[in-house]
């Protein structure tokens, strides 16, 4: 689990391609520290694996390796990457630290791309004070997304500005942009998306309401209520036969 606060740009050294399969080997000497063999990893908002040996991260060169599936190549950017990309980088969460994004899971459910970059006030000094950028939407997780919510851009925890039916809207500070890679995104690359899961979540529980009991959550299957009303024809029956000799 990560937190969308990017810990370092990072930089991809090498890409190996193995079958459907890569292994790729990153720079993020931030991220390396205390880095053991099976650690998580989040590149660009993937959730990878650390293959290295403890050996080798115990060389000391501030970098690691990763292997990627052909699942995660075809749903993510990630096979879009090169020698020298730039990429954002993030540990897993520490249980009991801050929670200072909200909650990722480095499952990317989608990708989009960059639209539109519109610049912001300038300070005093000329400086560029906030960016609006625009990214399509898939429609597949459109109906997860509200005004106010959360959604991870490229691993980057983000507020949404305005959320319209095939695309969002984010405002970034200059923070966000010199230490992500959304600073220098241009107009069509591509990013990956995750919505918040716990708007899956709940989409999923409401739907357990209306399912057959077959296919329903244990314990969810509805009951009806009993009908306590005696049917008329019933009633008529008994006023019929009432007093007669038994």
């Amino acid at each position: 689990m990560f937190t969308g606060i990017i810990e370092e740009l990072g930089e991809v050294v090498s890409i190996e391609e193995i079958g459907d399969s890569s292994r790729i080997r990153l720079r993020g000497p931030v991220v390396c520290q205390g880095a053991h063999h099976g650690d998580s990893i989040a590149v660009n908002g993937v959730c990878l694996t650390v293959v290295d040996t403890p050996e080798q991260l115990a060389a000391g060169t501030g970098e690691f390796s990763a292997d990627v599936m052909a699942e995660t190549l075809h749903r993510s950017s990630l096979g879009e990457l090169k020698p020298g990309s730039r990429v954002n980088l993030e540990r897993a969460m520490a249980l009991g630290a801050r929670l200072g994004g909200h909650l990722v899971q480095g499952h990317v459910d989608a990708t989009g791309a960059l639209l539109s970059r519109e610049p912001g006030e300038r300070d005093a000094a000329g400086e560029l004070r906030w960016e609006v950028l625009r990214f399509s939407l898939p429609d597949s997780i459109s109906r997860y997304l509200v005004e106010k919510g959360s959604i991870t851009v490229d691993g980057v925890s983000l507020t949404v500005v305005e959320a319209a039916r095939d695309s969002f809207t984010v405002s970034l500070i200059p923070a966000t942009l010199a230490l992500t890679t959304l600073g220098a995104k241009n107009v069509g690359e591509s990013v990956n998306l995750e919505v918040d899961v716990l708007a899956k979540y709940v989409e999923r529980l409401l739907e357990s309401r209306t399912l057959p009991a077959t296919l329903a959550p244990a314990g969810t299957t509805e009951t009806t209520p009993a009908d306590t009303t005696t049917p008329a024809a019933d009633t008529a029956e008994t006023a019929d036969t009432a007093g007669e000799p038994k």
